[in-house]
């Protein structure tokens, strides 16, 4: 952007701070284009206002709900062209559910298999151990 303004605002550790993001996250958001470039101040510290928090907690919430960066930055560019659709948003929203689902399935079969497999274990200090049987054979 290049405009300078005045100090009012938030610097980059307070709006880290509002919103319980790392510093270092917000500047790979910033990095990779997610988060818009704040102006600075004439002495140049980047000045971050409300619409920055904003798009910062919906991208952490995304984030929170399992949604790729790339799945985020499609909901965002949506947004920001002001072309998103309700329809169109459920649609990306259904396609992330049933990723979680099948998600869910496998970790559920995952569990099925450890849990039966440590229950041959004697727990014993012994050499043999049929934890180790079952993973390599």
């Amino acid at each position: 952007m290049g405009d300078h303004v005045s100090g009012r605002g938030l610097q980059r550790a307070k709006l880290a701070r509002r919103t319980g993001c790392n510093l270092e996250t917000i500047r790979y958001y910033e990095k990779i284009g997610m988060m818009p470039d704040p102006p600075r101040t004439a002495s140049g510290y980047r000045v971050y206002d409300e619409g920055h928090v904003s798009r910062l907690r919906f991208i952490l919430r995304a984030r929170e709900l399992g949604f790729a960066i790339e799945q985020i930055r499609g909901l965002l560019e949506l947004v920001d062209g002001g072309t998103q659709t309700c329809a169109e948003v459920k649609e990306r929203t259904e396609r992330h559910l049933a990723d979680v689902r099948a998600k869910i399935a496998d970790l559920k079969r995952i569990e099925k298999v450890l849990a039966a497999t440590a229950s041959r274990c004697s727990g014993e200090d012994v050499p043999e151990c049929p934890i180790l049987d079952a993973l390599a054979s």
